[in-house]
């Protein structure tokens, strides 16, 4: 990973305290072809209020918790980090060779 990479997405974690009680939409794909997500992927939709986050050093993951909702995205596999708009970023995971995990993430922050 490089460095500007790693710390864009160390900065996100840092400041995301600032989303807390906020409703959190979390959509996350699994795909074999990146040019083709909408296609190639399975997706799931989450929405829940975020109550805290962390890093869980044991497996190295970043967590996300909301009432009932515990979701992870994994540093070691983490290859793509971008902020798409304002509030909303997207995390990439590569678990095989051709076997991504795309996460999108929306906060409906009142800010």
């Amino acid at each position: 990973m490089d460095a500007s990479f790693k710390n864009e997405t160390l900065a996100f974690f840092e400041t995301i305290a600032k989303y807390y009680g906020s409703k959190t939409e979390i959509s996350s794909g699994i795909t074999t072809h990146l040019d083709a997500v909408s296609q190639q992927s399975t997706w799931l939709l989450s929405e829940f209020t975020l109550i805290q986050s962390a890093y869980r050093n044991e497996g190295n993951k970043f967590m996300l918790e909301g009432k009932k909702t515990y979701f992870e995205i994994s540093a070691i596999h983490l290859i793509g980090f971008e902020q798409k708009g304002r509030h909303q970023f997207e995390f990439i995971e590569q678990y095989a060779p051709n076997v991504y995990r795309i996460t999108k993430i929306r906060f409906l922050y009142k800010y």
